[in-house]
C-alpha cells in the first residue's frame, strides 16, 4: 500500500520526506544546541552571576535559527502529506466511479447501493489515510538513525540506553499493529453495512412510511449500528491499552539516561552539556517516534480498504465499446434486431452458472414501426429492453442497429441512436430544465417544450409556480406519478433518439393521455421523422396502436403478429391482454368511487360515532 502510494506520487512524496528528514535532523541539532546552551551559558551564569552580552546573543540566534529552520521543515511535511493524502484519495475515487460506470448492470445487481457507496468512499479515505503521517515516520526514520550515531559520539552507555529503548517501541508498535488489524477490517466491514441498511431504508421511506415499519427498520438499523458502535469500541480499548505504553516507554528512557548519566558525570565520563544535550534529545523524541506508531495502527484500516476498493477496480465483466459510428446527419428512423439472443443473469455466486431468462429470441422492429412486447410477469420483457440498448450483452447471438451490432457502436452514436425510459421514473433533485436537457448539446428551450408537448407534459409544466425553472424536489417528490413518466419520456424525447424503447412507461398515465402520446410518437406534430418504438405494453388500447406485436413466455417468443390476429389463434395471449383490461376496468371504477363517495364514508363515520 505504501509503495504503491509513493510511485504513484513521487514528487510529493520526496518534498513531504525532505521536510520531515530536515525536521528530524533540526530536533537533534537543537538537543545538542540546548545541550550547550545549559553548559556555556546557563551554569557558568550560575556560577559567575553575570552572562556575557557576546554568549546571550549568539545562544538566542542559534535557538532562533534552528526554530525557523524547523518551521520551514514542518511546513514542508505537513503540505506534501496532505496533498498526497488527498490527491490519491481524489484520484481513487475517480477510479472506483469509472470502474462502476465500465462495469455491467448484472455486477451492480450483485452489490447493494450502500456497499458501492462505501467503496467510493470510506473505503477509499481509509486506504490512504496512512499517507498523513507516512513522511513523518520515514523522516523519524532518519532521524532515529541520526539520534543512535549521536550517541555513540557522546558515551557508549548511554547509547546503551538508546538502543535498549528505540527497539522496544518498535516491537510494542508492531505487537499493537498485529491485534489491531481484525478489529479495525471488522469496523470497515460493518460501516459499509450500517450504509447500505441507512441507504436502503432511505431509498424506501415510502415503503417504510406506508407500511408502518418505522419501529422495524429502526431497530435493524440499531442493531447493525450497535455492532459498528461495539467495533469501534474494541479498537479504542485497545488503543487506550498501548496509548500509555508507547507514551511511557520514551519517558522512561530519559528517566534512565538522568540516572546512567549522572553516574557518568560523576565519574567525569561526560559533561553537563552531553548529558543536558542527550536527555532533551530522548524527551524531543517522545513525539516523533508515535508517527511511526500512528502509520503501523492505521496500516490494518488502510488495508481492509484498499481489500473493498481493490475488489471492484479488479471487476470483471466490463462491456467495452466499439468503434462504428452510425451516421450522426440521418434522422431516419433506426432497425432493430434480435437473432437468436441468448442470456442469463449472473448469480451472486459468480463460480455457477447462472439460469438462462432468454433463449432463442428473434425479432426486429422496422424502422418507423411500432412493436408492442406483450408477456407474462417474469417472461423477460425487461431484459429485452435492457439488451436494445445494451444495459447488457447477450450470452449468444446479436442485438444489431441498422444491422450494426450494438457491441461495435461508439458509445456516442449509441446514445445518439436509442433511448430507454424505464419502468420507474427517475427524476433529479433540480429543475425541469435541467431534468430534461441533462446538460446535453443543442438542447435548448425550443426543443425541450418541443420533448414536453410530445409526452402530454406541456400543460402541467406550464402550470408549475416556475415554468422550467421549477425545482422538482429528491426524486420529483413534488410530481405525481404520471408527471414523473411524462418528464422521464420528454427527457428521452428532447434528444431525438431514432429508437426510442419504452419500458412500461406509461403505467401511471391515463388512458387517454397515453394513447395521445402514442399517437405523436407515430405522426409528430412537427412533421419530423417518427422514431422507431419498442414498447413494454400492458393495456389494449396501448397494444392496439402497435403495427405488430410480440407475445414472449418464460423467456421465448411464444408468438408475433397483429392484436386482431393474436387474439383468435393464442390463447395464452388472449386471456392476458383479457386479465389486464378486467383489471384496469376495476381501477378505474374504484377511482371513478373513490372520486363520489369520500363525503358520504365522512358521514357514515359521523352517524357511527
Amino acid at each position: 500500500m505504501l509503495g504503491r502510494a509513493i510511485r504513484e506520487q513521487p514528487r510529493i512524496f520526496a518534498v513531504a520526506v525532505t521536510g520531515s528528514v530536515l525536521f528530524g535532523l533540526l530536533v537533534i541539532a537543537s538537543a545538542y544546541v540546548i545541550g550547550g546552551v545549559v553548559g556555556e551559558v546557563v551554569v557558568p551564569a550560575v556560577e559567575r552571576g553575570a552572562v556575557p552580552t557576546g554568549a546571550l546573543a549568539l545562544a538566542a540566534a542559534a535557538l532562533f535559527g534552528i526554530s525557523v529552520l524547523r518551521v520551514v521543515g514542518i511546513f514542508g511535511r505537513r503540505l506534501g502529506a496532505g496533498y498526497m493524502q488527498y490527491r490519491l484519495q481524489a484520484a481513487y475515487r475517480r477510479r472506483v466511479t469509472r470502474r462502476y460506470l465500465d462495469l455491467p448492470l448484472a455486477w451492480h445487481h450483485r452489490n447493494s447501493t450502500g456497499t458501492l457507496l462505501s467503496n467510493a468512499n470510506s473505503d477509499v479515505e481509509a486506504a490512504w489515510y496512512p499517507i498523513a503521517p507516512l513522511p513523518f515516520a520515514v523522516g523519524t526514520l532518519v532521524m532515529l538513525v541520526g539520534a543512535v550515531a549521536s550517541l555513540f559520539l557522546t558515551d557508549w552507555a548511554l547509547a546503551l540506553v538508546g538502543l535498549a529503548v528505540f527497539p522496544a517501541l518498535f516491537a510494542l508498535n508492531v505487537v499493537y499493529s498485529r491485534r489491531m488489524a481484525p478489529r479495525q477490517a471488522r469496523a470497515q466491514r460493518l460501516r459499509a453495512e450500517v450504509s447500505g441498511i441507512a441507504h436502503e431504508s432511505f431509498d424506501g421511506a415510502l415503503v417504510v412510511k406506508t407500511m408502518g415499519r418505522e419501529s422495524q427498520e429502526t431497530a435493524r438499523f440499531a442493531a447493525r449500528a450497535g455492532e459498528l458502535r461495539d467495533a469501534l469500541i474494541s479498537v479504542g480499548r485497545l488503543r487506550g491499552v498501548f496509548d500509555p505504553m508507547l507514551e511511557t516507554l520514551p519517558s522512561l528512557g530519559t528517566l534512565a539516561v538522568l540516572v546512567v548519566g549522572a553516574i557518568r558525570l560523576r565519574q567525569g565520563a561526560i559533561t553537563v552539556t552531553e548529558l543536558v544535550s542527550v536527555a532533551f534529545l530522548f524527551t524531543v523524541l517522545a513525539f516523533p517516534v508515535r508517527a511511526i506508531g500512528w502509520v503501523l495502527a492505521e496500516l490494518p484500516r488502510s488495508v481492509a480498504g484498499w481489500d473493498r476498493v481493490r475488489r471492484v477496480l479488479d471487476a470483471t465483466g466490463e462491456m467495452p465499446y466499439g468503434d462504428v459510428t452510425l451516421d450522426p446527419a440521418t434522422r431516419a428512423p433506426a432497425t432493430l434486431g434480435f437473432d437468436d439472443v441468448h442470456f442469463s443473469y449472473e448469480p451472486a455466486e459468480a463460480h455457477l452458472p447462472g439460469a438462462e431468462v432468454l433463449g432463442e429470441v428473434t425479432f426486429t422492429v422496422p424502422a418507423g414501426k411500432t412493436v408492442a412486447l406483450v408477456g407474462p410477469t417474469g417472461a423477460g420483457k425487461s431484459t429485452i429492453t435492457s439488451l436494445a440498448v445494451r444495459l447488457v450483452d447477450p450470452d449468444r447471438g446479436r442485438v444489431t442497429l441498422d444491422g450494426v451490432d450494438v457491441r461495435d457502436l461508439t458509445a456516442a452514436s449509441l446514445a445518439a441512436t436509442v433511448a430507454l425510459v424505464a419502468q420507474v421514473p427517475f427524476v433529479f433533485d433540480d429543475t425541469v430544465r435541467a431534468n430534461i436537457t441533462l446538460d446535453r448539446a443543442g438542447i435548448g428551450d425550443d426543443e425541450v417544450w418541443a420533448a414536453l408537448r410530445l409526452a402530454e407534459a406541456d400543460g402541467f409544466v406550464a402550470a408549475l409556480p416556475d415554468g422550467l425553472d421549477t425545482m422538482v424536489g429528491e426524486r420529483g417528490t413534488s410530481l405525481s406519478g404520471g408527471q414523473r413518466q411524462r418528464l422521464t419520456l420528454a427527457r428521452a424525447l428532447a434528444g431525438r433518439p431514432r429508437l426510442l424503447v419504452l419500458d412500461d412507461a406509461t403505467s401511471a398515465v391515463d388512458p387517454r393521455v397515453e394513447a395521445a402520446i402514442l399517437a405523436g410518437l407515430r405522426a409528430p406534430a412537427d412533421g419530423g421523422a417518427p422514431a422507431s418504438i419498442l414498447v413494454v405494453a400492458y393495456r389494449r388500447a396501448t397494444i392496439a396502436l402497435a403495427d405488430e406485436v410480440i407475445y414472449v413466455e418464460q423467456g421465448r417468443v411464444i408468438a408475433r403478429g397483429t392484436h386482431p390476429e393474436l387474439l383468435a389463434t393464442v390463447s395464452g395471449y388472449a386471456d392476458l391482454v383479457t386479465a389486464y383490461e378486467q383489471a384496469e376496468q376495476e381501477r378505474e371504477q374504484n377511482r371513478t368511487y373513490d372520486e363520489v363517495t369520500p363525503m358520504t364514508s365522512g358521514l357514515e363515520i359521523e352517524v357511527d360515532r
